[in-house]
């Protein structure tokens, strides 16, 4: 074969599954490691040894760029990167280096506390959406369209999250869909509109959103350049809102899910990330 990979997540998923049946044609043997099973911290750790690269799809806010960090001491190609899925995870270390970049990401600000969210209030104009520092599939995001309703809302951050949880970002509310752009090597493969439905106005594909395809013009390939000039080359859903003055960059998923755009667009994301896992192993 042309190399073992180890699929590392904590559970096997749709993608994961396509993931491994395309492996073959790539010459590739794909196998599921469950990320809590690794152990790691020995350089030669059997339980990576015996594997030509390591691809982390943990869905943890925090086990992948643990993982990814010790995979890559133990010298076997990681993807992504560790710093990558460091950043990834963090919504606030992603914002503040892609803005340093010249990146742009939506106004914002941090809330640690009661203090900071009246300030952030003050500072700010409602519409306004709270959401995790650590978090994904569009859970724990709230949409804060009245100032009474504000403080009761964070009544549940203060009393209910532990301080892992409660550090959160206020930040506007941008009305239309979100753009999920899937990400391999440097290339941006496929592109679709996430559009909310029914009563929940999240835009999350998790949620069980409507997609439709969007064309790759040369604004929001431009924009995903950047971010991958940020990041380094790697498997990314890089997300986007399309704003009056351009596309900004909400987050980035450094283990995305793809059923929605390929479902979307017809494309061969499964292909696609293969091809550049066989590139890197040369």
């Amino acid at each position: 074969m042309g190399g073992k990979v180890a699929i590392v997540a904590d559970r096997v998923g749709w993608e994961e599954r396509r993931l491994m049946e395309a492996a073959t044609a790539f010459d590739l043997e794909i196998e599921w490691v469950n990320d809590e099973s690794l152990c790691l911290g020995d350089p030669d750790a059997g339980s990576i040894s015996d594997y030509d690269a390591v691809l982390v799809r943990s869905r943890s806010y925090t086990r992948g760029g643990l993982l990814a960090s010790l995979a890559e001491a133990s010298r076997i190609p990681t993807l992504n990167s560790a710093s990558a899925i460091h950043a990834c995870e963090n919504k606030l270390a992603l914002r503040t280096v892609l803005r340093s970049a010249g990146v742009p990401v939506p106004d914002f600000r941090l809330v640690l506390s009661r203090r900071d969210f009246e300030k952030a209030l003050e500072q700010l104009p409602l519409p306004l959406v709270l959401k995790p520092v650590f978090g994904g599939m569009g859970k724990r995001v709230t949409l804060l369209r009245h100032p009474d309703t504000a403080q009761s809302v964070y009544d549940y951050v203060e009393d209910l999250g532990h301080a892992f949880e409660q550090a959160c970002l206020l930040e506007p509310y941008i009305e239309g869909g979100s753009v999920r752009c899937l990400v391999v090597g440097r290339e941006l493969v496929a592109a679709a509109r996430f559009v909310s439905g029914g009563s929940d106005w999240r835009n999350n594909a998790a949620l069980g959103n409507r997609t439709e395809t969007v064309d790759q013009q040369p604004e929001l390939l431009k924009i995903v350049d950047s971010v991958v000039d940020v990041l380094g080359s790697g498997i990314y859903g890089v997300d986007l809102f399309d704003t009056p003055s351009g596309y900004v960059v909400n987050e980035v998923n450094h283990a995305p899910a793809f059923r929605g755009v390929a479902a979307a667009t017809g494309v061969d994301i499964p292909a696609a990330v293969n091809r550049h896992v066989r590139e890197v192993l040369g």
